[in-house]
């Protein structure tokens, strides 16, 4: 595709939330009265349900200002997406999570970084505690409970990505790239991604001089639960990560794949390290265990991409995700 010619600044969007457990009914209660308060409300709010048809009449009675469909398509928050921007109407689709909390400026703030050339605009995701952040979670590793983490840009800036719990979209180009990959990503509690990812260089390599664009002022507060505080979902997640990043490498190319990890790496997860070891040896004890958490996670990610890249001629990922659904 030549270079994009799409509106400069559209104001019309429709907002698109995927749920497929009763668990976080009140997260999604959350949300949807959120969305009722927005400065620039959206046209239809379009709730998908993965294959629960009990949640669809449930939810269908009590939020009657959602279009409640069930997902068609392959079970997961990718195909769930997917169906929903085929129903959509509007020029943005905005994607929100169903435990996540939009602020009231949210839609206006992601749309007023829309540019003719931009293609797609993110926001920041601030973390909801259960009690208090865990010790050995540091502040960089917050994208391993789905949030934003230290270190990323504190204003308006273009990226390679985007996350899927606070993230828009023109739909057009949505639909003309064929969408999510459905088989990638989470599909219910199995912690898997980077789907996300492979979506957004898919974007910027078929219309060129497109941009993605990260706002951090447009923000939703997503809900952390006591199952995502554990060091044992900290050593799953991270393996996931390595995991989906070594099957991003396949459809887009090692160097593609890896290029903002190795940046993270080198230069906010360094830093990271040598605050907490210091904070460790002046007599702080959470800076050990933050330290600990922070060599755990890098070597588990490193350690699954390797293992990815070497298996997945043979659907090792696959049995790998299936394995990890017992311990998130």
């Amino acid at each position: 595709m030549s270079a994009p010619t799409w509106s400069s600044r559209p104001t019309d969007v429709d907002v698109a939330i995927c749920a497929y457990t009763e668990d976080r009914w009140d997260d999604l209660e959350r949300g949807l009265g959120a969305l009722t308060r927005q400065t620039l409300p959206p046209r239809r709010i379009i709730l998908v349900i993965d294959h629960n048809p009990a949640l669809q009449v449930r939810v269908a009675d009590a939020f009657p200002q959602a279009e409640v469909v069930a997902n068609p398509r392959s079970a997961g928050a990718s195909g769930a997406r997917n169906a929903a921007v085929e129903l959509a109407s509007a020029e943005i689709v905005a994607f929100l999570d169903d435990d996540a909390e939009p602020a009231e400026t949210w839609l206006e703030q992601l749309l007023g970084a829309y540019d003719s050339d931009v293609v797609a605009v993110g926001g920041a995701a601030v973390p909801r505690w259960p009690d208090r952040r865990p010790r050995h979670l540091a502040p960089e590793l917050d994208w391993i409970v789905g949030c934003s983490y230290r270190g990323q840009p504190a204003e308006r800036t273009d990226v390679r990505n985007l996350w899927g719990c606070n993230m828009s979209v023109r739909r057009t180009a949505f639909l003309a790239v064929g969408g999510f990959d459905e088989t990638a990503g989470r599909v219910g509690t199995v912690p898997m991604g980077a789907e996300e990812t492979e979506l957004c260089v898919r974007l910027t390599r078929h219309a060129t001089g497109s941009r993605i664009v990260y706002e951090p002022s447009a923000v939703v507060r997503h809900r952390v639960t006591e199952a995502r505080t554990t060091w044992r979902y900290l050593r799953s997640r991270s393996l996931a990560e390595g995991l989906s990043k070594a099957a991003m490498a396949r459809r887009t190319g090692a160097a593609e794949a890896t290029s903002v990890e190795r940046d993270y790496v080198r230069r906010i997860l360094t830093g990271a390290l040598r605050r907490d070891l210091l904070r460790g040896l002046r007599g702080d004890v959470a800076g050990w265990s933050s330290a600990l958490g922070v060599v755990t996670s890098l070597g588990l990610a490193v350690w699954g991409y390797v293992r990815g890249r070497l298996r997945l001629g043979t659907g090792g990922v696959g049995r790998e995700a299936e394995r990890l659904r017992g311990a998130a």
